[in-house]
């Protein structure tokens, strides 16, 4: 396509100096707050596109599809702005710029329909495989060289897989059988917790970690 591809990495940010890793903590998943910043920064972006929905966790459903971000890359949720009728306020100053979530109404069944509509291939941790696993944080961990088990922490083989993909330090598995598209629906259907609820320890930090994180600058 010709297109440009701009790639800003934690380690980079690790090896300047922003940021630091915290003792004991192998998630880096905080420290991306400051690298998205400053990629924004370096490259005077206007806007930045992301994937995130309504349904994923409390602080996300306070977010517009057209959220600003203010000269800080900050996020005040008094400050956004309303979107009646699907009307959007792209206006900014200098400095601040847009966080754009085109699919913040879908649900993550829609996302599985939609997928399941159109054939699209989706990466096969999302379904059921065989792991070797632990129990922290209620829930299930990866075994991996960034995060072995504590004393205490029983290795299991499960069958499991992936409602969401991130960070393995601080991303959950869910036990589960759904080997395809169709079995993955039934269970979504089924369920009554939300894929980050469910699977995202960094969120379980206490009840505003979401919301700490996005004023700072998260995504």
């Amino acid at each position: 396509l010709g297109e440009r591809l701009i790639v800003a990495s934690v380690q980079e940010s690790i090896d300047k100096g922003r940021v630091r890793e915290e003792p004991g903590n192998p998630s880096r998943n905080r420290l991306q707050t400051t690298t998205l910043l400053d990629a924004i920064q370096e490259h005077g972006f206007d806007a930045v596109f992301g994937g995130a929905r309504r349904d994923e966790e409390k602080a996300r459903a306070k977010e517009r599809v057209f959220s600003l971000r203010d000269e800080f890359g900050q996020w005040e949720p008094k400050a956004q702005r309303p979107e009646l009728w699907s009307l959007y306020n792209g206006k900014i100053r200098k400095g601040q710029h847009m966080r754009v979530f085109p699919i913040s109404n879908w649900t993550e069944m829609d996302v599985w329909q939609y997928i399941q509509r159109e054939e699209i291939e989706v990466p096969s941790i999302y379904f059921s495989h065989e792991r070797d696993v632990f129990r922290r944080d209620n829930m299930w961990l990866a075994v991996s060289d960034f995060l072995p088990p504590k004393d205490g922490e029983a290795v299991q083989r499960m069958t499991v897989r992936y409602r969401t993909v991130g960070d393995m330090t601080c991303t959950g598995a869910v036990d589960s059988r759904a080997a395809n598209l169709e079995d993955i629906v039934l269970e979504v259907a089924a369920a009554r917790i939300t894929e980050r609820g469910a699977t995202r320890a960094d969120d379980a930090f206490s009840e505003t970690s979401m919301e700490d994180r996005k004023r700072e600058g998260y995504f």
